[in-house]
């Protein structure tokens, strides 16, 4: 099984609050790693240091390539209540090309947590139109019913991301990224394969998460930025310029 990964769709910039790379930095390291696309896809206004508003309306002023690399203007939205909704205005939602929703401490009480109320959550994110990427879902605090809620990704079509990072910062919950792999094969249900990086030199970095799915001999066909035709189909069919 030999991936090539041509897009990292979740990158995050100094624009955070608690990354340390620029979108020049981050950009151009996505350019020496030879990649198709990246997408920054900073905090949403929620998370504690995150930008607020105005940051993500701005994001239009970028280019839509930079260094020959296709930019897209993302976010990583938080999941803030157990009904699944996000911290998205339309006015954000407006001014990005790429939605991630996530489930973060402390937008979500660690303490409160169950698999039923996060099962109810994901069922709301899996609904929303606006939604491209489900990110890291496999920790541990916020387990849920894996094999109720995963059709309903494959159902309304969003990318269940197999996040490298996990693997370090989220290191309980390799085993359910395993569970998460298996049964994203098993309903036909896309992923996308991310180095959610907070430092430039981590662009592009998927070796933990290749290594999973190449464990579970996940189908290539199923991941959609191992390819860039694939890549920009998706794009296309989502109302995204390639």
């Amino acid at each position: 099984m030999n991936i090539k990964i041509i897009a990292d769709t979740h990158c995050h910039t100094i624009a955070s609050g608690h990354a340390y790379s620029s979108l020049q930095e981050m950009v151009t390291a996505a350019k020496e790693k030879g990649l198709y696309a990246i997408a920054i896809t900073d905090h949403c206004v929620n998370m504690p240091g995150s930008p607020q508003q105005w940051y993500f309306e701005n994001l239009r002023i970028l280019p839509k390539e930079i260094y020959g690399v296709r930019v897209l203007r993302g976010v990583e939205a938080n999941v803030c209540d157990y009904d699944g909704n996000l911290d998205l205005t339309e006015n954000i939602s407006d001014s990005v090309e790429w939605v991630i929703a996530s489930m973060h401490c402390p937008i979500l009480s660690e303490s409160e947590s169950t698999v039923d109320l996060c099962t109810k959550a994901w069922l709301g994110v899996a609904k929303n139109p606006k939604v491209n990427v489900i990110g890291h879902s496999g920790q541990e605090m916020f387990r849920f019913d894996y094999e109720t809620v995963i059709p309903e990704f494959a159902k309304y079509g969003k990318l269940v991301e197999i996040n490298n990072s996990s693997f370090k910062v989220r290191a309980n919950s390799t085993n359910n990224c395993k569970i998460i792999a298996k049964l994203c094969k098993k309903c036909n249900a896309s992923v996308i394969v991310n180095s959610d990086s907070h430092f430039s030199s981590l662009v592009g970095n998927f070796n933990n998460a290749l290594s999973l799915l190449k464990e579970v001999d996940f189908p290539e066909r199923l991941i959609i930025n191992a390819n860039v035709d694939r890549f920009k189909r998706y794009l296309k069919e989502h109302n995204i310029e390639p």
